[in-house]
């Protein structure tokens, strides 16, 4: 089953898949998903009504990957490197479950602010 969302955080619409993990299936029984976008580098975050502890966290994600952050119970979109980042590496603050991608080209979330409102939905 193809898993498809909706992000939409100001101007900004972007689709995105999520995998078959089990924190995405909770993430997409949750949805739709409304918060305020915290920003960090080039990373948005904002806390999400799902707690899970999946045992494949990873320190460094791709461009364009949908995580869960344990620690603040938070969906995270990285669209390029953070403050933690090494080079041209993309690091969270720590390790997250990548739970899926983003479709087309991240990095237009670049424009949007901090505490714009971001509505993550099912793609009709």
């Amino acid at each position: 089953m193809t898993r498809q969302i909706t992000i939409t955080a100001g101007d900004i619409h972007l689709t995105a898949a999520l995998n078959e993990t089990p924190t995405a299936t909770q993430i997409w029984n949750a949805l739709p998903i409304q918060a305020s976008a915290n920003i960090w580098g080039d990373e948005i975050y904002f806390r999400i009504p799902v707690q899970a502890h999946e045992h494949d966290a990873v320190e460094v994600v791709d461009m364009g990957a949908i995580a869960y952050w344990p620690p603040s119970q938070a969906l995270c979109l990285f669209f390029g490197p953070t403050p933690a980042s090494i080079a041209d590496e993309i690091r969270p603050a720590s390790p997250v479950n990548v739970l899926g991608s983003i479709d087309g080209d991240p990095t237009a979330l670049k424009a949007v602010p901090p505490g714009a409102t971001v509505i993550v939905q099912r793609t009709e």
